[in-house]
């Protein structure tokens, strides 16, 4: 029973590894040169401890710049639980473009090596060596790199960087323990190795990993303002603009006198007009195409999409910068500048000070994705830290209406009005969903109800630019009650994110070890369910208030001559983007009460 209870608690507390494979040897080595260029030789072995691994394991990358490397060699073989050892052969290593760049010319040097081991099973051990020579460094002069240990077992991994002894390599370390080398002359070798130790789940709707895990980021840029110099001189000459710019951003804002208005039009039209190809940074390069290159080709990443804009508010007398930004769930820098957070390029207009994000096609100008508020941002013409707007206005208003007949079928329509940053979000799904996928909306919509039926789909004016859009859809459902009942109605409906889609996925998690995204919210739903006549209500829950600094929460229920109305009000508002394990537990027992509220359910009987 004792050996039994602490496998438990083992289990319990190393809930996040996935053993399916094992790492027994994960070696990189760096040779660095005094230019920043330098040698990446890499062993990787790993043992496949699960059939659930074999199609993710048996198939491995090494991802390379064609114009800025040279993958100098590649061996890899499979060892069978008897000894056997198969070669992978020339055709099982394939040259490939990444996918993001196969249909975009200017990215068709970012390619993936790939290699296939052959007859793969649970308990063979798959190794794999190669070397990649960096003869072009992204940052001449300058070298820096990021890794992350995923939480599974290691054996022995472990990272060693050699460089001149005149170049000092600056790190952050977090579940690596530094390894005491020797140094060779004129050479400085330091070296880190996974510490080892349990993994905690990923909690649901946790910052990234990258927050809070084990990873290692070195550079030997001694600050953030040195990093963002060395970005700076390269992407500011992409940014001026030639005379076709400058006649393209005159027609743009024809007749916008107001520089907020005008910025918001040039953003736009980079968002609308210019396709976006997703190549972080690092791997497709530091330096932007240039703006006149970038209109001709009408496609471009990050980099090339802020310095299309800087050009274009440049030729409408607007100043403004890149912004070097993490464009996933990353809110902590370490303390030493890498591209491996600093992975996404947004445009700061100081004079305004206003953020933009012109790769954001489905976010209008004057507003910023989710993923981005809240965050540090580095400018990279003044070096200077800022942060990103911690809240900007969402609201929502969904109406439902149901008219119940006599023999248990309904006539319905659904109504909900998106406001300020969700406005456009909402026009851009209907834009892109083509009239005939909308026909069958309404039906997917009532099946995940639990019920048949057809309807009508409106999807309103996609083209308005107000701050508000409506989307509706209305039909009718069979057999949508149980008449003469007793029969209980639910008093929540969540279509396309509602309310009480809200506070659920807020309370998924019955506590938190993690910090966790916790957006603004700002919601309203009316639900009212035309009765059949003669129809009794036999229980109506009881009104809700919540307000506790948090949380402003209100729940109303009421007969009204035929018809029960339900209405809710929703705010919450956080003082960051995220919130911590701490304010969970204070939050807890309002989540509590409200999800109750939520699951309540009206009872009616016909006579």
């Amino acid at each position: 029973m004792l050996l039994l209870f602490a496998f438990g608690q083992a289990v319990a507390s190393d809930s996040g590894t996935d053993r399916s494979v094992v790492v027994d040897r994960h070696v990189q080595h760096f040779t660095v040169d005094a230019d920043g260029a330098y040698l990446l030789e890499v062993e990787l072995v790993k043992t496949i401890a699960s059939a659930s691994a074999i199609e993710r394991q048996a198939e491995q990358f090494i991802g390379f710049n064609a114009s800025l490397d040279t993958v100098r060699s590649i061996e890899a073989w499979t060892t069978k639980a008897d000894g056997r050892r198969i070669p992978v052969g020339p055709a099982g290593i394939r040259e490939q473009q990444e996918a993001a760049s196969s249909d975009a010319p200017m990215f068709q040097d970012t390619r993936v090596k790939a290699v296939i081991f052959p007859d793969v099973a649970v308990g063979d051990t798959l190794t794999l060596r190669y070397t990649v020579w960096r003869h072009t460094p992204l940052f001449p002069g300058h070298f820096e790199d990021f890794t992350v240990a995923r939480p599974i077992p290691y054996g022995d991994f472990r990272l060693i960087y050699d460089l001149p002894a005149s170049i000092p390599l600056h790190a952050d370390v977090a579940g690596f323990a530094p390894l005491s080398l020797d140094s060779p002359p004129g050479r400085r070798r330091y070296g880190w190795r996974h510490a080892g130790g349990d993994n905690e789940r990923i909690e649901h709707g946790s910052v990234s990993y990258l927050d809070y895990g084990r990873r290692l980021a070195v550079s030997t840029f001694p600050d953030y303002a040195a990093f963002a110099r060395a970005y700076q001189e390269r992407a500011a000459m992409a940014a001026r603009p030639d005379a076709a710019l400058i006649r393209l951003a005159a027609d743009i804002t024809r007749g916008l006198d107001d520089p907020h208005a005008r910025a918001l039009a040039l953003s736009d039209w980079v968002r609308r007009d210019i396709r976006y190809v997703a190549v972080y940074l690092g791997p497709g390069g530091v330096v932007p195409h240039a703006a006149s290159s970038v209109l001709a080709s009408r496609y471009g990443d990050c980099k090339d999409h802020a310095v299309l804009l800087q050009a274009l508010l440049a030729a409408s007398g607007i100043e403004a910068g890149p912004a070097l930004v993490n464009g996933d769930n990353a809110y902590q820098l370490p303390s030493v500048p890498t591209l491996g957070v600093l992975n996404h390029v947004i445009v700061y207009v100081p004079g305004l000070q206003l953020y933009l994000d012109p790769t954001a096609g489905a976010v209008a100008g004057g507003f910023l994705p989710p993923n981005l508020l809240g965050k540090p941002v580095l400018l990279a013409a003044s070096g200077e830290f800022a942060m990103t707007p911690v809240f900007q206005p969402a609201p929502s208003r969904t109406t439902t209406r149901f008219n119940i007949r006599r023999d248990g079928s309904s006539r319905f329509r659904v109504a909900r009005t998106s406001g300020g940053a969700s406005a456009e979000p909402y026009r851009d799904a209907m834009r892109s969903t083509p009239q005939s996928a909308r026909a069958g909306l309404v039906r997917r919509m009532l099946a995940g109800l639990g019920q048949t039926g057809d309807g009508r789909f409106e999807a309103g004016d996609t083209e308005a630019k107000g701050d508000d859009f409506t989307v509706a859809f209305s039909g009718a459902s069979d057999g949508f009650v149980q008449l003469p009942g007793p029969v209980a109605l639910a008093t929540t409906y969540n279509f396309w994110g509602g309310l009480g889609d809200a506070v659920f996925e807020l309370g998924r998690e019955p506590e938190r070890r993690q910090d966790f995204v916790c957006p603004a919210i700002d919601a309203e739903d009316e639900l009212r369910y035309a009765l059949p006549p003669r129809t009794r209500v036999l229980a109506l829950p009881k009104p809700v208030l919540v307000d506790d600094g948090r949380f402003y929460y209100r729940a109303q229920y009421a007969r009204q001559g035929d018809a029960v109305v339900v209405k809710r009000r929703l705010q919450f508002r956080h003082t960051a983007a995220t919130c911590t394990p701490e304010d969970y537990r204070q939050m807890r027992p309002a989540l509590t009460r409200m999800m109750r509220d939520l699951r309540g359910q009206v009872v009616v009987q016909a006579r």
